[in-house]
């Protein structure tokens, strides 16, 4: 009996497809992990990692650095604590792309360090990242690094570099891939601050061009926080992160939008590149980080959930003393609103907070926004107190 032609294979499943089983499989979900890039742990990591655990697989850690006229140094990790989460970890070393070469001697030693005083609180981690931002000139140099870096690594241990889109361009990349186990694509914060901190289109396009390339697999890095311009004498921005920098100016906020990313994440999932392994969020947040989503909002993006947030306006307190407050209920963090009015009775006092102005009538509270700031979601802020016969709980309007 002859066989079947592929083109009548395909034609017999498409027709009996619902009897026959011959729908495709679906496909896997992408590998989710995380960045922890905080160079000094502390006690709020615990609770962070706890409530990360269900949505990312894999974490990658900062563990050492080496910047120009600083030299090396490490981040304080808590290795009990990294112990004890029980996730397969990457120790992530970062060599300032700014350095005027790279030592292999020097490096090696450090590495072979960190990685033995790693061991030694019982910490082995999977894999080793090098975050180098070399430029294209220098990929030869830094391919024979990896190469000879690789050679030394501890049986088991599994190489991997943060790589750059403008590396696309370069003839010399293809050798850079082959000598490590695989690659992290950065398509954050990689062109001038003042066009954004993000384009998912563009990022998209990356992602396909870097997998016909690659032969091994790749990650995505994608962004989970926001920063600050600053302007500079010389006109150019100064880039404001995670610690604020002494200098006075106007502050520009850029933020990665969370829908953005969540429709992004479904479009990848839906139509992998070749090799796409997963995507990787940079970075784990803490409370009080804010230039970071909150891990509700995080969480909820990893996860493909429905984005959705709205406000609603609290009060407590008793005889005849409120607080009023703004609460954010759903997945998505939000801006502060502009306005918030609300219906009451006669008010022998009221008053604004936490970068609110009040303005009164007989009838009515209304608190003005005057300075800008986002609220987690599930959380709270007060913005306001007030003395009055009654509070309409019903009565509000919130005004983005």
């Amino acid at each position: 009996m002859p066989a079947k032609s592929p083109l009548r294979h395909l034609l017999v499943c498409t027709a009996l497809a619902a009897l026959a089983g011959c729908r495709p499989d679906p496909l896997p979900p992408l590998d989710q992990q995380l960045y922890i890039w905080q160079r000094q742990w502390r006690p709020d990591h615990a609770q962070a990692l706890a409530e990360s655990r269900a949505d990312f697989s894999t974490l990658r850690v900062l563990a050492l650095q080496a910047q120009p006229k600083v030299g090396w140094s490490r981040a304080l990790v808590d290795l009990p604590q990294l112990k004890a989460d029980g996730r397969p970890v990457i120790a992530v070393v970062r060599l300032d792309g700014q350095l005027p070469a790279l030592d292999l001697q020097v490096a090696q030693t450090q590495i072979a360090r960190l990685l033995a005083d790693w061991q030694a609180a019982g910490m082995t981690p999977f894999g080793l990242e090098i975050d180098h931002d070399s430029g294209n000139a220098r990929l030869p140099g830094y391919t024979a690094f990896l190469l000879s870096l690789r050679e030394q690594l501890p049986p088991g241990v599994k190489l991997s570099i943060t790589a750059l889109p403008a590396w696309l361009d370069s003839p010399h990349l293809p050798a850079l891939l082959q000598a490590v186990d695989s690659s992290v694509l950065q398509v954050h914060a990689v062109s001038d601050p003042r066009r954004g901190l993000f384009d998912p289109v563009q990022a998209k396009q990356w992602a396909e061009r870097w997998s016909r390339i690659s032969n091994k697999p790749f990650y995505l890095a994608l962004p989970a926080y926001g920063v600050a311009l600053l302007p500079d004498s010389g006109g150019a921005p100064v880039v404001e992160s995670e610690a604020p920098l002494d200098r006075i100016g106007v502050r520009r906020e850029l933020l990665a939008d969370p829908q953005q990313l969540a429709d992004l994440s479904r479009q990848l999932r839906q139509q992998p590149p070749a090799h796409l392994a997963g995507l990787i969020w940079f970075r784990l947040p803490l409370p009080g980080d804010r230039r970071a989503w909150s891990l509700t909002t995080l969480n909820a993006v990893a996860r493909g959930d429905t984005l959705a947030s709205h406000w609603q306006v609290e009060r407590s307190g008793q005889a005849g003393h409120y607080d009023i407050s703004l609460v954010n209920v759903g997945n998505l963090d939000l801006p502060l609103p502009a306005r918030v009015e609300l219906s009451t009775g006669a008010c022998e006092g009221a008053d604004g907070l936490n970068g609110y102005r009040l303005q009164q009538s007989s009838q009515h509270l209304v608190f003005n926004r005057q300075s800008s700031a986002r609220v987690a979601a599930g959380g709270r802020r007060v913005l306001g107190w007030a003395r009055c016969q009654g509070i309409d709980q019903g009565a509000w309007n919130v005004y983005p």
